[in-house]
């Protein structure tokens, strides 16, 4: 999701396959033990750890493009998934990139 969604999640994508959510909820977790919620956030994760590095974009930025509320609201998601805060996160990927740069 590069744009920021005009509607909930859910809405957006039952338009897109003309089901009904609740249906393709349950069918996504029966099939791959993970929520759809679950899945999407653990895909912005992964994206937010990609983001700061390759387009040097903000925070404020990243969590506008990937569709959260705050900044606040992204680094509590990502803390709760990883362990680490978002600056944190990019702060040892640098420290890493540096070492690997320096061998």
């Amino acid at each position: 999701m590069e744009e920021p969604l005009k509607v909930t999640f859910s809405i957006h994508h039952s338009e897109k396959v003309r089901y009904d959510y609740t249906y393709m909820s349950n069918l996504f977790s029966a099939v791959t033990a993970i929520s759809i919620e679950n899945y999407i956030i653990l895909h912005k994760i992964e994206r937010v750890k990609e983001l700061p590095g390759y387009d040097q974009l903000t925070l404020s930025e990243i969590s506008y493009t990937l569709n959260y509320s705050s900044v606040a609201d992204l680094s509590k998601q990502f803390k709760n998934f990883t362990g680490l805060t978002p600056s944190y996160f990019t702060n040892l990927q640098q420290i890493r990139l540096e070492n690997k740069e320096n061998v």
